[in-house]
């Protein structure tokens, strides 16, 4: 099952925003740091959110997460839309056609979290993030 869901991204309030987010919708939040991936050299932001997810009670999916201080933060554009799932040729087959005509900011590759991951701009300006999670058993 692949779904879709926003990814907001913030700078430096990732967790004061989720928390936010998860006292108005409830259900459970899950966070983690750069620093429990080992996917920042900037020493300040291993405590800055690397990814967050809230899932209600009803199904609905929020992700967050801190933009590093590397990459490009406007507030008022600073979304994302995300697929994921564990169907690795459909979710390649859509990351390769949103990318056609579009950039690709992160190919997809294993990613320290042990999925394979990857970012693109669409042609129309739109940011995807792909996460393949593998297969189940």
């Amino acid at each position: 099952m692949t779904t879709l869901n926003p990814y907001l991204g913030f700078r430096d309030n990732a967790k004061d925003a989720m928390t936010f987010y998860h006292s108005v919708f409830g259900g459970e939040l899950n966070m983690s740091t750069f620093g429990d991936y080992h996917a920042s050299e900037d020493p300040d932001e291993q405590e800055k959110i690397m990814h967050a997810m809230l899932t209600t009670e009803n199904g609905m999916v929020l992700m967050g997460a801190d933009t590093p201080k590397s990459m490009d933060y406007t507030q008022g554009t600073n979304f994302s839309v995300s697929l994921s799932g564990n169907d690795e040729p459909e979710l390649r087959g859509y990351f390769d056609k949103l990318a056609d005509g579009g950039t690709v900011a992160m190919p997809l590759e294993k990613a320290p979290w042990g999925d394979t991951f990857g970012m693109c701009k669409d042609k129309f300006g739109v940011d995807w993030l792909v996460n393949i999670a593998p297969a189940a058993t």
